[in-house]
């Protein structure tokens, strides 16, 4: 029998209500009170979750940029100390090892944030392109990780400590900042579509902290969330999710995130051929937003369908909580992608109609 991981907010979790589900080997809470309300609460006030799951690496040493220069797509150059860059990792061939956010701590000095259910991968895939020079630390049993997320997030946090958040700018971060005598390294980069803050500090003070949060936040009603609102958020403002709308068959400039990838950046980096070619031709698939014109829920590896002919699938899709429509991201021949075109997704025995639409579905304010 698997052993399921647990945080160290595991213990905490009955307290609150929490509905824990098996996700990627963890033991994690889907839901508190509902995942309606928690969505409800992310986009119009403040929501909690234990993300402590995802997993962290350090790169130092004085060849760490050309180190991640070489297996990461993004640009890392451009980065300035108390900066943070999202970015993927890809395969020779394009696919995608993960996508991740790499924080610049000082000069030779970074901090990787990757996907838990690929901590040990990524690490052995990085491990294999290590040259002297570089120094590669797995930390992720040592640190627990909290998003506050929802406009009113920073008077939330605020009230923790003495550092003035609103100076932490989008894609910033601060290290030793005081919340409650706690010490963490506060950054804001979302994973909602709204405001707010990732909190990393000692997996042992977590609780703690989780608690003072919440206590703090009630005058503004907070609520702690689960796994269920992450992913309904997240889908509403089209963040990937690896697994789903990133995966080793699919490529970054597929998924949409084209804009992590810098073909023309100094350093060549693994999938760069490949990649460059997407960027100046097409890619030969698309992930698009689609609406339901038929009455049905789109669902993760359904088939999208053109004229009875199988033109993709599914990458993820649910009803909008905000919007109240049936909504789906999928991944299709390009030739389908444009705006307006009607298709037709295999909903169990019935083949139902649907329209490619914008996305992000969401965007704040």
């Amino acid at each position: 029998m698997t052993v399921l991981q647990r945080t160290s907010l595991f213990d905490l979790y009955k307290s609150y209500g929490g509905k824990v589900i098996d996700f990627g080997g963890w033991e994690l809470p889907v839901q508190f009170s509902s995942i309606k309300e928690e969505h409800e609460a992310v986009r119009t006030r403040a929501g909690l979750f234990d993300v402590s799951h995802m997993g962290e690496f350090e790169v130092k040493g004085p060849e760490a940029l050309s180190f991640l220069q070489l297996t990461m797509t993004n640009d890392v150059s451009k980065l300035s100390d108390g900066q943070a860059q999202y970015t993927a990792m890809c395969y020779e061939d394009g696919g995608t090892v993960d996508d991740l956010l790499i924080y610049r701590r000082a000069e030779n000095d970074y901090l990787l944030v990757v996907n838990a259910s690929n901590i040990e991968k990524d690490f052995d895939w990085l491990k294999s392109h290590v040259t002297e020079g570089v120094e590669l630390i797995n930390i992720s049993d040592h640190i627990g990780q909290l998003a506050l997320q929802g406009p009113l997030s920073e008077k939330v946090l605020q009230k923790l400590t003495d550092t003035d958040l609103s100076k932490i700018g989008f894609f910033r971060f601060e290290e030793n900042v005081d919340l409650n005598g706690l010490s963490a390294l506060v950054s804001r980069t979302g994973y909602t579509g709204e405001d707010g803050f990732e909190i990393y500090l000692d997996e042992k003070d977590a609780p703690e902290l989780w608690a003072k949060i919440l206590e703090a936040g009630e005058p503004e009603g907070i609520l702690p969330c689960g796994l269920g609102a992450r992913d309904t958020l997240r889908f509403e403002a089209r963040l990937a999710l690896y697994g789903q709308e990133l995966t080793k068959d699919i490529t970054p400039i597929e998924a949409g995130i084209g804009f992590v990838v810098k073909t023309d950046k100094e350093t060549p980096f693994i999938g760069q051929e490949v990649l460059a070619r997407q960027k100046a031709e097409g890619a030969p698939r698309k992930l698009v937003g689609i609406e339901m014109i038929d009455k049905g829920i789109p669902r993760s590896h359904y088939e999208v369908l053109k004229n009875g002919e199988k033109i993709g699938e599914v990458t993820t899709g649910t009803q909008s909580p905000t919007l109240k429509k049936n909504l789906g991201l999928a991944l299709i021949e390009t030739e389908y992608a444009e705006l307006g075109t009607e298709v037709e997704v295999q909903i169990r025995q019935k083949t139902l109609k649907a329209v490619v639409v914008k996305a992000p579905f969401y965007k704040k304010g």
